[in-house]
C-alpha cells in the first residue's frame, strides 16, 4: 500500500549526529542522492552492501563507476575475495573504526546502501555470541532428527527459558543455535541478548546517526528500474564477468559471494547451459530465463529489504519516486552537524 504524504514527510534533522545514512532497495536512487550530497559538503562514503566488499564483482552489483568512486572517497568497496566471508560484526567493526576517523578529518561519514542487517547492526548493537560449529550443529541435528523438535524444544527450556518461552516448538533452526549457543559458551543464548541491550546504551551516544530511507510509495515505479538496471547489467557483460569468476576453479555456488542476487541465478543458468547454442549450430541461448529469474529476484530483494526498514522507526522517510526525492534529502542533510 502507498504510504501517506503524512508518513513520507522528512522531518526536520536533530541539531547533531556522528554519521548519516541513505538506505532503501535496490535501484532507489542511493548513489545518485550520495554523490549529490557529496557536491554540497564534505564527505566520505562508507558503503553499507554486503556485496560491494567482493573484488572482481562489479557488473552484478552495479558497483559505482571508476569515476564515481575518485571523486569522493569511498569505503568497504573492494575489501574482500569472493572466496572469503564478511559478516555484520565485521562491518560494525570497520564502520566503528572508519566513522570515528572520517569525523576526525572534519568530514561527514555517509553510509549508503542496502543491507539492513549492517545498518541494525550499527544501530542496535550485536550479539558478539560464538561462531557456528560444524560438529555440534550436526550432532543437535541428529538429535532432532531422532527425537524431534518439540523434545529439543523441551530440552532447550531446561537451560535457557527465556528464550525458549518465545520460540515455537517446531522452529528448528533457532532451537538448533539456541542449543549450540548453550553448548559452546555454557551461557544461554537469552544473556546474549541482555549483554548487548547494555553494550548499546553505552555506544548509543559514539554512534548515533541520522538515517535517510528512500523508499518508493509506487512499487510499480521500483519495479520498473529494478528492470532497466538488470537489462544493463546483461548488456555490459555479467556472464562474461560471471564465467570469470566459475573459471577461478576455487568458488562454489554456496559461497557467500555467489549466493548474492543476479550471480546466484547466473551460476545456475551457467550451470543449465555452459554453452552458447548458436555457437553450435543450435538454436538461440535462453537469455531470458536468465533475465526473469534475475529480475525476479531482485524484487524478491527489494522487498525484504522494504520490511527491515519498516522495522526502523526512527528513519527519515522520503519518497525514491519524487521528482525532488534528491533534492529533499540533500537540503534535509545540510542541516546535521
Amino acid at each position: 500500500m502507498p504510504s501517506s504524504t503524512a508518513d513520507m514527510a522528512v522531518p526536520n534533522p536533530a541539531p547533531a549526529a556522528a554519521w548519516v545514512g541513505i538506505a532503501g532497495p535496490t535501484a532507489c536512487g542511493k548513489t545518485a542522492a550520495a554523490l549529490a550530497l557529496a557536491c554540497e559538503r564534505p564527505v566520505e562514503i562508507v558503503s553499507v552492501d554486503s556485496a560491494l566488499v567482493y573484488r572482481g564483482m562489479d557488473i552484478g552489483t552495479a558497483k559505482p563507476s571508476a569515476a564515481d568512486l575518485a571523486a569522493v572517497p569511498h569505503h568497504l568497496i573492494d575489501i574482500r575475495d569472493p572466496s572469503e566471508s564478511y559478516n555484520a560484526a565485521a562491518f560494525v567493526a570497520d564502520a566503528t573504526r572508519l566513522i570515528a576517523e572520517i569525523r576526525g578529518r572534519g568530514r561527514l561519514p555517509l553510509l549508503v546502501g542496502g543491507t539492513m542487517l549492517y545498518f541494525k547492526a550499527l544501530i542496535d548493537g550485536i550479539d558478539q555470541m560464538p561462531a557456528a560449529e560444524p560438529a555440534v550443529r550436526a550432532r543437535l541435528d541428529a538429535e532432532g532428527a531422532a527425537l524431534g523438535w518439540p523434545a529439543m524444544h523441551a530440552k532447550l527450556a531446561e537451560v535457557d527459558a527465556m528464550t525458549a518461552a518465545r520460540l515455537s516448538p517446531n522452529d528448528s533452526q533457532r532451537i538448533q543455535r539456541a542449543l549450540e549457543v548453550w553448548h559452546a559458551s555454557g551461557r544461554p543464548l537469552s544473556s546474549f541478548h541482555a549483554a548487548r541491550n547494555t553494550d548499546r546504551l553505552a555506544a548509543a551516544e559514539s554512534l548515533a546517526g541520522i538515517v535517510f530511507s528512500l523508499e518508493p510509495a509506487d512499487r510499480a515505479w521500483l519495479h520498473e528500474r529494478i528492470a532497466r538496471r538488470f537489462d544493463a547489467m546483461l548488456a555490459n557483460g555479467f556472464l562474461d564477468e560471471m564465467r570469470t569468476l566459475r573459471a577461478r576453479g576455487d568458488l562454489r555456488s554456496d559461497m557467500p559471494a555467489m549466493r548474492c542476487v543476479g550471480y546466484r541465478q547466473a551460476w545456475e543458468f551457467l550451470d543449465e547451459h555452459p554453452q552458447d547454442p548458436s555457437t553450435s549450430g543450435g538454436g538461440p541461448w535462453p537469455i531470458s530465463t536468465l533475465r526473469e529469474r534475475g529480475i525476479a529476484a531482485t524484487r524478491q530483494l527489494a522487498k525484504r529489504q522494504i520490511t527491515w526498514l519498516r522495522s526502523m522507526p526512527a528513519r527519515r522517510v522520503i519518497a525514491a519516486e519524487a521528482p525532488d526525492a534528491t533534492a529533499q534529502l540533500v537540503d534535509a542533510a545540510m542541516g546535521i552537524e
